[in-house]
C-alpha cells in the first residue's frame, strides 16, 4: 500500500516528531543541541513556521507548530534535516543515514489538544526518568513558559496567553498544567496520531478539516466526502 502524503494545512498546529535511524542517539554533546536549536530557529523564521513548544531527546525531537503556508513546515523540516546531518556526521566522523525515514506529523485541534500537547512535549524527559520535573530539563521549551528563561525559538499560542492577564499568572497557571500532566489516552491518543499521520480532534473538527484537503484525515475518511461517518472522540 502507497504511503499517504503528510498531513500539512497552513494556520493549523501540527505535531512533529523526528527519529534517529534505529534508535539511535542523534545528540552527543550540548553543541549538538545547541545547533539543533539554532537550525530551528533559522529555518522557523525563513519558512515563517511559528513553533509553540519543543523537547529534545537524546534520540529524537517534538514539536508543537503552525506553519503560515503549506509548504513551510516540510521546507522548516527538509532544511534542518539536511544541515544538522552534515553537521552531526562531520563532527563525528561519520557517514549515512541519521534520521528514521521522514519526520511523522498530524494535525491537532487548538481547544482540546495544543495545551494537552504542549505538556505531553515539555513531560517527556520526566517520562523517560531524565528528570524529577519538566523545569529540570534544559533542552525543551519549559523554562520559557514558567519564566526561567527566555526562548527566542518560541511563539506562543493564542492558547497560552489566555492562560492569565500578566506574565506571573500565565507563568503559574503553565506549571501547574504541566505538573497535573494528562491522561495515558491523551499521552496514547498524541502519540499514535503523530506517528499515523491522523488528524486528532473530534468529529466536527475532522469533518471540517476533510473539506480543506483531498488526503485522507483520518482512517475513516477518504477524499472529499458529501457526508461524513461519525468517529469516536
Amino acid at each position: 500500500m502507497a504511503r499517504l502524503p503528510r498531513l500539512t494545512l497552513p494556520g493549523h498546529p501540527h505535531h512533529v516528531i523526528q527519529r534517529g535511524n534505529n534508535r539511535q542517539a542523534i545528540f552527543a554533546s550540548a553543541a549538538d543541541y545547541q545547533m539543533m536549536l539554532d537550525l530551528l530557529d533559522e529555518n522557523a523564521r525563513k519558512f515563517k513556521v511559528a513553533i509553540h513548544a519543543y523537547v529534545l531527546m537524546g534520540n529524537h525531537f517534538h514539536l508543537l507548530a503552525t506553519p503560515e503556508t503549506a509548504d513551510g513546515l516540510p521546507q522548516m523540516m527538509q532544511a534542518v534535516g539536511r544541515r544538522y546531518v552534515r553537521y552531526f556526521n562531520d563532527s563525528q566522523k561519520r557517514t549515512g543515514t541519521l534520521w528514521e525515514g521522514r519526520y511523522k506529523s498530524t494535525l491537532i485541534q487548538t481547544e482540546r489538544y495544543l495545551l494537552a500537547c504542549m505538556a505531553y512535549i515539555d513531560l517527556n524527559p520526566v517520562r523517560a526518568g531524565l528528570v524529577a520535573q519538566a523545569r529540570d530539563y534544559p533542552w525543551s521549551s519549559h523554562a520559557h513558559y514558567v519564566g526561567l528563561r527566555t526562548d527566542k525559538l518560541i511563539t506562543p499560542h493564542a492558547l497560552v496567553w489566555a492562560l492569565g492577564n500578566t506574565p506571573f499568572a500565565r507563568e503559574a497557571a503553565y506549571a501547574e498544567l504541566v505538573q497535573a500532566g494528562i491522561s495515558m489516552g491523551q499521552q496514547q491518543a498524541l502519540t499514535d496520531s503523530a506517528l499515523r499521520g491522523w488528524a486528532l480532534g473530534g468529529p466536527e473538527f475532522v469533518e471540517n478539516l476533510q473539506k480543506k484537503t483531498i488526503r485522507r484525515v483520518s482512517k475513516g475518511t477518504a477524499g472529499r466526502p458529501v457526508s461524513m461517518p461519525k468517529i469516536k472522540d
